[in-house]
């Protein structure tokens, strides 16, 4: 059975080179400039796509969590309501960045929180839906962004294979265009709560399905690690400016790191192989001063029986090669042979 993912054309498989998203969420501040600004640089950096997230935050919050005093030093208002509507981006800011993402050649979709963003994302015609870890129990909206028929990328954090199987059983038969993240719902996680083999328990349980991460730790090396046991999307957060106002930026990438994310993404595909062992040509050279043949330990005159003690192993390797060493010992020279010179077969005869 063949898993197989197709974002915007993209083709996503275990073949295929992993696809990289830049989770902006909300670290532009809310300011226009500031995410086509972050949206140009991920591109640069070499990221496949780009993801906001939206909520319609009457409908998603409860009137007194909205209303909540939220007074500290990453707020931007007075309340928990008037902090998320000030990041919040409306249909005009969508329809820039859609536009900004297709002339850059990027891909962009968002996290659908609730059930009036999903329509919102919907009429805009993105090509992908993330679902939130915080929506993994959340089957009525699941199967509704499914109804969309457009790939689903479901994180998994917070949840227990019983709450993955739930997801995969409500989406699957609505939308087989599904891939399940593997995440730690922790901001930042620590390596020792990542539980990567995970990314193995999914694919083997869900064959039909690409498997990816969803990567909140500070740094670049579990992703990689993710991509090698099979994960084949990676979600990764994105800053310009880890000092920023906000509780993603700490964590989240800046370009220097981004950009070697996906760089050593694309090496590992590459460095993978196709698995067959053999000498190849980049070793030539290296080898032939590293490697050993066998050579004559002294000056043996013509007739001479050989013994262990009248061969060395010396470099360079072009000659008979050690594991040669018991074929020769017993055989007669044939003419002399000068010390440190080549002891090849045409050289000797049987007693």
């Amino acid at each position: 059975m063949t898993r197989q993912l197709v974002i915007h054309n993209h083709i996503i498989n275990d073949d295929s080179d992993c696809y990289v998203v830049a989770e902006i969420g909300h670290n532009h501040q809310g300011s226009l400039e500031k995410a086509k600004e972050m949206f140009r640089v991920a591109k640069e950096c070499g990221v496949n796509a780009v993801k906001l997230q939206k909520r319609d935050n009457r409908s998603l919050f409860t009137r007194a969590l909205y209303d909540m005093p939220y007074l500290h030093e990453n707020s931007f208002g007075s309340t928990y309501g008037e902090h998320r509507e000030a990041l919040e981006f409306g249909r005009e800011e969508y329809l820039e960045l859609k536009r900004y993402a297709a002339e850059l050649g990027l891909t962009m979709f968002a996290t659908a929180f609730d059930f009036p963003s999903a329509d919102f994302l919907a009429e805009l015609d993105m090509p992908a839906y993330k679902m939130a870890s915080g929506d993994l129990k959340n089957t009525p909206l699941l199967k509704y962004v499914a109804q969309f028929g457009k790939p689903m990328l479901v994180s998994t954090g917070g949840g227990s294979m019983e709450d993955v199987q739930r997801a995969y059983d409500t989406v699957m038969p609505i939308n087989s265009h599904l891939c399940l993240l593997q995440c730690t719902g922790g901001y930042p996680v620590e390596p020792e709560d990542m539980n990567l083999r995970v990314i193995t328990t999914f694919r083997e349980r869900f064959p039909d399905v690409v498997i990816g991460l969803s990567d909140h730790q500070n740094g670049i090396a579990m992703a990689l690690v993710g991509y090698v046991l099979g994960a084949r999307v990676i979600e990764k957060h994105f800053t310009l400016n880890h000092a920023w106002k906000g509780t993603d930026h700490a964590f989240s990438l800046e370009p220097t790191g981004m950009r070697k994310l996906v760089r050593d993404l694309r090496r590992a595909r590459t460095a993978f192989g196709d698995g067959v062992k053999r000498v190849l040509p980049c070793e030539g050279k290296p080898l032939f001063k590293m490697g050993k043949k066998l050579v004559a330990a002294r000056d043996l005159p013509a007739g001479h029986v050989l013994t262990r003690e009248d061969i060395a192993t010396k470099s360079p390797n072009d000659g008979l090669p050690p594991y040669e060493l018991e074929k020769v010992i017993g055989k007669v020279t044939v003419h002399t042979i000068q010390e440190d010179a080549s002891i090849l077969f045409d050289d000797l005869r049987d007693r």
